[in-house]
């Protein structure tokens, strides 16, 4: 494939809409058009958290899921292709297994905290639920492969088990939630 961006300012989004990858234009607010933003700001957050110090295995899946989530926007953008593979969920699968095989069980629910990769693992979470939610909203009014949905649904719960993952790193922990029943539960351990 040769070189398909020659030039950036077209000046044809003016109007307020976009171009797909099959050559329709839509509105800028189309459900699609946010599914793929959603998307690319869920691909620059992995991108920031990659600027974090973390164990290179990670760092490697995270690369791995950048040009997943690059084919997952081309899917989005081009209505009837498949550009995500199974393999891309099997893949989160796994991750998810392996890693959350060596995490302690949650006594309670956890803060989004804890070391600056921790919590940017926290952020990716969160905006993945949010591009997920947009990829259901465009299912709804149109037909699309449900592998997009099924991949952000997965990466988000492996941002959230990655997260923990990070805060072990040097030695942390995760942050827990100070809720009224863990504190009673102490405090009758103590009695």
């Amino acid at each position: 494939m040769g070189n398909r961006l020659t030039q950036i300012a077209t000046r044809t989004g003016d109007d307020g809409s976009t171009g797909l990858g099959d050559n329709t234009r839509v509105p800028k607010d189309h459900l699609r058009v946010h599914a793929m933003g959603d998307v690319d700001e869920l691909n620059s957050h992995i991108g920031v958290l990659l600027c974090e110090p973390m164990p290179a295995a990670v760092r490697e899946l995270l690369v791995d899921i950048q040009h997943q989530l690059f084919n997952l926007g081309g899917e989005l953008s081009m209505p009837g292709y498949t550009l995500l593979k199974a393999e891309a969920l099997l893949q989160l699968d796994n991750a998810l297994a392996e890693h959350n095989a060596a995490l302690p069980r949650l006594a309670e629910f956890i803060l989004p905290a804890g070391t600056r990769a921790a919590s940017q693992a926290h952020v990716c979470r969160t905006v993945a639920r949010r591009a997920e939610r947009a990829v259901v909203a465009l299912g709804a009014q149109a037909q699309i492969n449900a592998a997009p949905r099924h991949y952000l649904n997965r990466l988000s719960d492996l941002m959230f088990v990655l997260a923990r993952v990070l805060n072990r790193v040097d030695g942390g922990d995760d942050v827990y939630w100070k809720s009224e029943r863990m504190a009673r539960a102490a405090a009758e351990s103590r009695d």
